[in-house]
């Protein structure tokens, strides 16, 4: 739960800092229809609970406002690591329990080696916008994600265990974030978010650039 409190103490400070917001353009935003805006290349660094650390890859993509405040944004995001040797070898153990209950005879001894995870998560963010003094906007909400995820390894490669790795997981999140008008056609951003999936949860930080192909909403673009 110690992933949890940094996400946590950012939100309060973003909450904090929304209180003396420049106007009110954004809260009033209300379109009947979504539409392609920009888009953003990422780069994130996650800490799984069973996984080793790693680096992610991704691109978001900027479906505008579907409410007084509330912006859609899909995206796509890849990274790739290791299994904890630990939970390999809680991994083998079961395996071995698992052939010796169906054959009826003594635990195998097993070595599973190394084995790689990797996830493709496609998902959708909500965000509530607010637009806080210098033409910084802060962001929170929340999302849903499909996780399609492989395991490999050398040592289960074509092996029902691979199989058992393999699967597709649903996700939910919660985050917040700051992002910047560098122009009113390019935005820096970052984000951080915790991520829930049935067998892994992970605290994530993400970078990205976005480069907007329509005209800023009231209250996001730059004030000069």
């Amino acid at each position: 739960m110690s992933r949890v409190r940094p996400l946590a103490v950012v939100a309060a400070l973003l909450l904090a800092l929304a209180g003396p917001v420049k106007g009110q353009e954004i809260a009033d935003i209300d379109y009947e229809h979504l539409s392609f805006r920009g888009v953003a290349p990422e780069w994130g660094y996650l800490w799984p609970d069973r996984v080793e650390s790693t680096s992610s890859y991704g691109v978001r993509f900027d479906l505008g406002y579907m409410g007084p405040g509330l912006r859609i944004t899909p995206s796509l995001m890849y990274w790739s690591s290791r299994l904890e040797q630990e939970e390999v070898d809680e991994f083998s153990r079961r395996v071995a329990e698992l052939v010796a209950d169906q054959t009826g005879g003594a635990p195998p001894d097993l070595d599973l080696g190394t084995i790689e995870y990797r996830d493709l998560a496609i998902g959708v963010d909500a965000h509530v916008v607010w637009e806080v003094p210098f033409d910084l906007l802060t962001f929170g909400g929340a999302g849903v994600t499909m996780h399609i995820v492989d395991g490999d390894g050398a040592s289960i490669d074509g092996t029902f265990v691979e199989d058992l790795l393999d699967s597709v997981e649903p996700g939910f999140n919660l985050h917040v974030g700051a992002e910047y008008p560098i122009t009113n056609r390019m935005r820096l951003y970052t984000m951080g978010r915790y991520e829930v999936m049935p067998d892994l949860r992970y605290f994530q930080i993400r970078v990205g650039w976005q480069f907007m192909f329509a005209p800023n909403a009231p209250g996001e673009g730059r004030d000069d």
